[in-house]
């Protein structure tokens, strides 16, 4: 594959050069994203979205996702699900996420901001998915006119935990939220490794199981920046260009930001840069079955692997010059793979782990 070639420099052992596996935002520009931008920039061409490549690109999603619907492009995922909260709620509405949700833990308060104070209602959840028995028990604990009404429910796919909503749990929360008259929202930061690891279509997995807006990223899917935000709904799309253009995220150079994206869509590198990914997590998850001090926290179904390791392993790690997150609680480590995660550089780590635990 052109993205192991593309990524053995990063696999460098000295003891000075840190490992980068905390977040799949750590990684480059991969090839095909790297083509179409210099494509783009071998002529002048329109601004503000008006150039053939944003035409093209937006032409691009509507045939990966075989419906006609609307697609925007922003710079990054906080503004996308900031600003598509606050196109589907009025302040006085709330929004049901799960508590470990990136709307809830790391956008700054960034939906309440852009909504003028929709609040997010967070509720529990199995490997860092919400239910419909949750939902609803959201909806109807309250429904006077003191408490915020909810009107969207917000899905994070893959969820904060690296597992996947699969597409019988994403009708039963459609049926739930055709129910009480709610949204459905996707938060689609790793959207691309959730398709890889169910094997399923992007329309599988959106519109045609009751998905009315996307979000979905291409960040970490290979691009340096660029999120594209898709309305399966198109009335729901109504003045959105004004709301990206209020709040600068309208570029004037915008076919910088599409071309990328047609890069991925064209080439397939955006389903064959997740499925690289799901499996360099999958050897990581499968190195390290078999240590008694190392468990797996939750399922590995895209691309992220979380470990329960005692201290004194993660820090002989960090000693090693590993990078990863320990925010999922005491114990917990995240490891993130990325387009260019090199099966090399997955099989140093577990040695390392391996080594260390051997040496405790």
């Amino acid at each position: 594959m052109s993205q192991n070639s593309s990524a053995s420099a990063i696999n460098d052992d000295s003891a000075s050069t840190p490992r980068f596996l905390a977040s799949d935002n750590t990684s480059g520009i991969c090839p095909e994203a790297m083509d179409y931008l210099h494509r783009a920039n071998a002529a002048d061409d329109l601004a503000y979205g008006n150039d053939r490549w944003t035409a093209e690109a937006s032409d691009a999603f509507r045939d990966l996702f075989e419906t006609d619907c609307e697609v925007f492009f922003v710079f990054n995922g906080t503004a996308a699900n900031s600003l598509v909260l606050a196109s589907l709620c009025q302040s006085y509405h709330s929004v049901i996420c799960h508590q470990l949700a990136h709307i809830e833990t790391d956008e700054c308060g960034g939906p309440e901001f852009f909504s003028n104070g929709s609040k997010l209602l967070t509720v529990p959840g199995d490997s860092g998915r919400i239910t419909p028995g949750g939902i609803e028990t959201t909806v109807t604990k309250r429904g006077d006119i003191h408490y915020p009404r909810p009107r969207v429910v917000s899905l994070t796919q893959a969820t904060e935990v690296g597992t996947v909503y699969d597409l019988e749990q994403l009708r039963a929360i459609r049926e739930v939220a055709d129910h009480h008259d709610l949204r459905v929202h996707v938060d689609g930061a790793r959207f691309a490794n959730a398709c890889a690891g169910l094997d399923v279509s992007p329309a599988e997995l959106t519109w045609r199981a009751g998905v009315d807006v996307l979000c979905f990223s291409g960040t970490k899917n290979g691009l340096a920046f660029g999120e594209a935000v898709i309305f399966f709904d198109k009335r729901l799309a109504l003045d959105f260009e004004y709301r990206c253009k209020q709040a600068g995220q309208l570029a004037s150079k915008m076919r910088y930001l599409a071309a990328p994206w047609l890069g991925l869509l064209e080439t397939g590198a955006w389903l064959s840069n997740a499925r690289h990914a799901n499996a360099m997590a999958r050897r990581l998850a499968d190195g390290v079955a078999d240590l008694a001090d190392v468990k797996l926290m939750f399922d590995v179904q895209a691309n992220s692997v979380f470990l329960e390791m005692p201290a004194a392993l993660q820090n002989a790690l960090r000693a090693r010059h590993w990078t990863f997150y320990t925010f999922i609680g005491e114990g917990g480590v995240r490891f993130v793979c990325s387009w260019n995660t090199t099966p090399e550089l997955i099989d140093s780590l577990v040695d390392d782990i391996h080594q260390a635990v051997a040496a405790a």
